[in-house]
């Protein structure tokens, strides 16, 4: 190869220069068509060398160039650094709730505050909803190993305090949602398909990274919930999974307006919140819990019928005749954190009807009569959480005020006791817990 100068390579459409851990840098890139370092987005010159190389192809005209840059004589950085842009107000420690042993109980304690990835944002978490996967998570109820120490929480509602470099959609101030899916690849057949929380890299808020009980918290701005300002954030709060996740389940259950779905344990967190969806959504709803207070909350939720299962000499027959000629539901959304109401199910769900499988009850199973699963036509599934897109519209019923979650606010500090209700099934409605206090 004979040396040619500067002005020869200018004239060259392509050029061949290093990566980024070398002083001396190659990556194929041209004039109209720079190419990027991945997960950078700063273009490379093309006209800052010290030395080059070229040879003509043989049998053609082309000149090719090989030229290596300098990055000492260039505008290349030797060596990249990451800057997050950081609100001037956020102070270096906080008060979280860690669980520091699987069993519990959480510690009220003081944690250092982290600083965002370049993919990632730190959230200043207002408040955040208390939901029964958080006390599986300290308890180890699941068969999915759980980071430990863990702050836990997945329903956190506050501002946007500081942002990674590559962030450029979330701006500090924006107000945003810490959901039970944290971050995901976004590049596997999952993702692609948009069942994020399918990705076999996901990142599980409260579970597999710190989550919201802590009053800064950090997710991946692709993932975070956006916010509008117009809205509580802490009725929003319990929105971000309990609303996002019965959505979901409504939608997978294929019920069309003016049709029934039964809600099993719809005076909880996600039932309340489920009967609601369907009543915005025109699904008539045959509400199943126990207890005087949850059976008055859920008439004012919306509910068609309630069954009480606690009264009920024979429910299977008792939610048939709740439908419109004892057919039973069109679907039923399984919310119970108990294993016989899935037993139940299939016995008085109509003829081709769906069940829909949301509650994660600790080591229960599932078991349907295989002929009448077969011979009524019935669809059995599972429902986790939603994409992006549900997240977008399960908001959207909320910021139209159709939705309004019934919830109580504690301090973070008595996080602990909403647990020991949780464990009596003594809460109607969902807990939000107010970091501040």
């Amino acid at each position: 190869m004979e040396n040619v100068g500067e002005s020869c390579i200018r004239s060259v459409p392509f050029i061949k220069v290093d990566t980024w851990r070398n002083p001396w840098i190659p990556v194929w890139s041209c004039q109209r068509n720079p190419i990027r370092p991945v997960g950078d987005d700063r273009t490379l010159p093309s006209i800052s060398f010290t030395k080059a190389s070229g040879a003509t192809l043989p049998g053609s005209k082309i000149r090719c160039s090989f030229a290596f840059v300098n990055p000492l004589f260039g505008s290349v950085p030797t060596k990249r650094s990451f800057q997050p842009s950081i609100s001037p107000q956020v102070p270096t420690e906080q008060w979280a709730q860690v669980i520091e042993k699987t069993g519990g109980p959480a510690v009220y304690k003081k944690i250092p505050v982290q600083k965002p990835g370049p993919d990632e944002v730190l959230i200043n978490v207002k408040y955040s909803g208390v939901c029964h996967t958080d006390l599986h998570a300290m308890m180890g109820d699941w068969p999915l190993d759980t980071k430990m120490p863990l702050v836990g929480g997945h329903e956190g509602a506050g501002v946007v305090v500081a942002r990674g470099e590559l962030v450029k959609d979330v701006e500090i101030g924006d107000h945003a949602g810490i959901k039970w899916l944290n971050g995901s690849c976004l590049s596997c057949t999952f993702c692609q398909a948009a069942d994020e929380p399918l990705c076999p890299h996901a990142l599980l808020s409260g579970y597999t990274v710190d989550g919201s009980f802590q009053q800064y918290a950090i997710a991946k701005a692709a993932h975070v919930a956006r916010l509008p300002k117009d809205v509580s954030l802490e009725a929003v709060a319990p929105v971000l999974c309990a609303g996002i996740t019965v959505y979901k389940g409504l939608k997978e259950s294929g019920v069309r307006a003016g049709q029934w779905v039964a809600i099993v344990g719809a005076g909880g967190g996600l039932g309340s919140l489920a009967l609601q969806y369907a009543k915005a959504m025109g699904i008539h709803t045959v509400a199943i819990d126990g207890g005087d207070e949850k059976a008055e909350m859920c008439k004012k939720l919306g509910a068609t019928h309630f069954v009480d299962f606690t009264k009920s000499t024979n429910l299977v027959e008792d939610v048939k005749k709740a439908t419109p000629e004892g057919l039973g539901p069109h679907a039923v959304i399984l919310l119970a954190v108990s294993e016989k109401p899935f037993q139940q199910a299939s016995e008085y769900v109509r003829s081709r009807g769906s069940v829909v499988c949301i509650g994660l009850p600790a080591n229960a199973y599932l078991k349907a009569p295989v002929f009448d699963t077969v011979i009524r036509m019935i669809s059995i599934k599972g429902s986790y959480v939603g994409n992006r897109k549900d997240t977008a519209e399960a908001l959207d019923f909320f910021q139209r005020g159709l939705i309004n979650a019934p919830y109580k606010v504690v301090g973070l500090s008595q996080l602990n006791d909403v647990y020991e209700m949780m464990k009596k099934g003594a809460i109607a409605g969902r807990y939000v817990v107010d970091n501040s206090k």
